[in-house]
């Protein structure tokens, strides 16, 4: 197939996903700095990593928007059984922080595996159901078999434990089972079934039990559980429509713990008000719509999935954290995607977007091809 540079690259798609991680690393320096100097005695402590997994994410980007979307499906077996390792890994040899035990020490790097499983789910689930489209009418055959080695990770990522990941993943699988074609009735049965485990899961464990609690009430619990919301609310209230300026957010002076990573949009609402937020979401909405789109031109079942799953994923990551944020959701430790300080989110975040603009840009050639050929065929 003939490239074409200029012609069939996504750039608007680039150049958004360019701004978006650009704009997370100006705010990650400017609500972490207060908590960097207090916790290591460096105000650049947080920006500097975060920088280089940018870095980083740059390259792999490009290098992976150049190989064929279709080599993944060829390496999903490889990449499952990747991912259940690594995921058993964690639970052995992980590394813990305020008692979850998530993140791998990779020499100076520190990675959490369960952002990479995200994606690799994604693959794994979009292969599987794009094989079975003669009989995804079939629960046992064809619907029921991959549900096992899903099972299997969540498991591993509640262990962890992880449940705001597992139940992102859950909601995908779902939401790919549906673009797959599979029976209203069989989307039901999942449905319920994974609101079930969820609610056994949030049951199982008291500290779940208070999240509940304190996000529906989150002033009686004002002391411990419902902190964190408390001072998000007045960090948007403070920001108002046009905020307090860059770098004059004042709850990040100690009152909001650990602003640069789940709570980061509350920085943004305060210093830059609802016209930062709404920049941010005006890059979402173009990513969320410009992914649908490429999944529905997308000929390619696997590629048309797997489309569906990336910009799905990113989108149930957004409505997460800006539950928690805003207080309409439990607090689930969900990161804002390309935002939020954490190399490994940001790194699969950009890896994904490369992934969907290769999807569009085999769109682009073969739409352009066809009508190159039209055209010779009038002539």
């Amino acid at each position: 197939m003939k490239y074409s540079l200029t012609k069939d690259n996504d750039w608007l798609l680039i150049v958004v996903t360019g701004l978006l991680s650009i704009f997370g690393l100006i705010m990650v320096f400017s609500s972490s700095y207060v908590w960097a100097l207090y916790e290591f005695g460096d105000y650049y402590f947080f920006i500097k990593r975060q920088a280089m997994w940018f870095c980083i994410g740059i390259f792999v980007f490009f290098v992976a928007m150049h190989i064929p979307f279709q080599v993944y499906r060829k390496l999903s077996p490889a990449i499952i059984f990747g991912s259940v390792v690594i995921l058993t890994a964690v639970l052995f040899v992980g590394h813990e922080v305020y008692g979850a035990q998530r993140w791998l020490r990779l020499g100076p790097f520190t990675v959490q595996p369960s952002e990479f499983v995200k994606l690799g789910m994604i693959i794994y689930l979009a292969s599987v159901y794009s094989q079975k489209q003669a009989y995804i009418d079939k629960f046992i055959k064809g619907i029921m078999p991959p549900l096992i080695v899903v099972t299997i990770v969540l498991a591993l990522i509640v262990r962890q434990p992880d449940l705001g990941t597992a139940t992102s993943i859950l909601l995908v699988t779902i939401l790919i089972v549906f673009f797959s074609g599979a029976k209203i009735k069989h989307l039901l049965l999942l449905g319920l079934s994974g609101a079930a485990v969820f609610a056994l899961a949030v049951m199982a464990a008291p500290y779940r039990m208070k999240r509940i609690t304190s996000f529906m009430d989150p002033f009686a619990y004002a002391a411990d559980d419902g902190y964190q919301i408390l001072q998000s609310y007045i960090a948007i209230a403070h920001g108002g429509l046009s905020g307090a300026g860059l770098g004059q957010s004042v709850q990040k002076l100690m009152y909001l713990p650990e602003p640069q990573t789940d709570f980061i949009l509350a920085i943004i609402s305060e210093e830059l008000g609802l016209l930062g937020v709404a920049f941010v979401f005006i890059c979402y909405s173009f990513i969320f719509f410009k992914g649908v789109m490429i999944g529905i031109r997308c000929k390619n079942p696997f590629g048309s999935l797997l489309a569906f799953g990336i910009v799905f994923q990113i989108g149930i990551q957004i409505v997460f954290n800006v539950g928690a944020v805003s207080g309409l959701l439990p607090i689930t430790g969900i990161p804002l995607p390309f935002i939020s300080n954490g190399g490994s989110s940001l790194l699969v975040s950009m890896v994904s977007i490369a992934i969907l603009a290769n999807i569009s840009r085999q769109n682009r050639q073969q739409r352009r091809l066809a009508e190159e050929s039209d055209e010779r065929v009038g002539a």
